[in-house]
């Protein structure tokens, strides 16, 4: 017999591997050391892939991160976009009304375009500044500010001049009346001139009217949503009217304002009107995200994203606009 040491050694050693990892029946050979190898040794196993998606799941998978996507949208524009519109909108009409102030050609009452700005209020203890006041208070006019209520008249004429205001969205003009105390003064400029109240009571849906003016009397009612809760102007339960007596001799008004207003210039409504332009601007916004995934297979990612993302953002704003014109004037 002429065996070598090394032929030796290599046996042993095959022995005693074969001892500490056998075999379960029905593995292929080299299994435990392929695992063993696994787990010590760092080297990573290859995984299944996973089965391709059906046309139907990934239809449905697109449709709720869309959805998902568009309800994150408006969350970002009801929250954070409606008060930079509402800024913007009122440096507008500021800019315009000193105009019409200075040419002596500002609106004095009667038959007046919902929209146009027809005063300023300023009331420091309501924490209200500069704000203009626009004809109409349907849920589009409030987008840009404080609305005069047409069927009144306008602030320092005879009689009861109503202002809506919202509590919440667009900057939330009026959110402090509720907290507002007897004897704070609020000032009103209109093409009258400047006119100053003083508050007499803050009231709500349920209590008592206040007393009827005399002759040569005025009186600027404010009102807003009102809920119970920190988020309370969010889910509103009522409305909030705050009552200020003016100093001084109202001024006549002129003919022409209107007998009633349509419902959705009272308080607490939507404007159903705004489901025409709703309806156009859907289908634009379905056809800009169906766009980008032709663009986003056809060009690439960045360059789709590029030229379609600011058609979606417009199609975007505009569904936003429309859709919350839906919701209540005063929120």
């Amino acid at each position: 017999m002429s065996t070598s040491y090394r032929d030796v050694s290599v046996a042993s050693t095959a022995a005693a591997h074969d001892v500490a990892s056998p075999s379960t029946p029905g593995s292929r050979p080299g299994a435990s050391r392929d695992t063993r190898s696994s787990v010590f040794g760092g080297v990573r196993r290859n995984r299944q892939p996973l089965p391709p998606m059906t046309p139907g799941r990934g239809i449905i998978v697109w449709a709720l991160t869309t959805a998902c996507l568009l309800a994150a949208w408006f969350l970002l524009y009801v929250f954070a976009l409606t008060p930079l519109a509402e800024a913007r909108s009122q440096s507008i009409l500021y800019g315009t009304f000193r105009e019409q102030l200075a040419l002596q050609v500002a609106p004095l009452g009667g038959a007046v375009k919902p929209g146009v700005p027809v005063a300023l209020i300023n009331a420091p203890g309501l924490d209200i500044t500069d704000v203009v006041v626009v004809e109409g208070t349907a849920a589009g006019d409030l987008m840009a500010g404080p609305g005069h209520r047409r069927d009144t008249v306008l602030p320092g004429q005879r009689g009861v001049s109503v202002l809506y205001g919202r509590a919440a969205m667009f900057n939330g003009p009026f959110a402090g009346i509720a907290t507002a105390k007897p004897g704070a003064v609020i000032t009103v400029t209109t093409g009258q001139g400047v006119f100053t109240y003083v508050v007499t009571d803050v009231r709500h849906a349920r209590d008592a009217f206040p007393q009827p003016l005399q002759s040569g009397e005025g009186r600027l009612t404010l009102a807003t949503a009102q809920g119970s809760g920190r988020l309370g102007a969010w889910n509103p339960t009522g409305v909030v009217y705050l009552d200020a007596k003016l100093n001084g001799v109202a001024l006549p008004y002129p003919p022409g304002r209107p007998a009633v207003v349509p419902t959705a210039e009272t308080a607490l409504q939507g404007d159903p009107s705004s489901l025409l332009p709703l309806t156009l601007s859907l289908p634009l916004l379905i056809g800009a995200l169906v766009f980008m995934v032709w663009a986003r297979s056809r060009w690439g990612g960045w360059q789709a994203w590029l030229v379609v993302l600011p058609l979606v953002l417009a199609a975007m704003w505009a569904v936003s606009q429309a859709a919350v014109q839906l919701l209540p004037n005063l929120v």
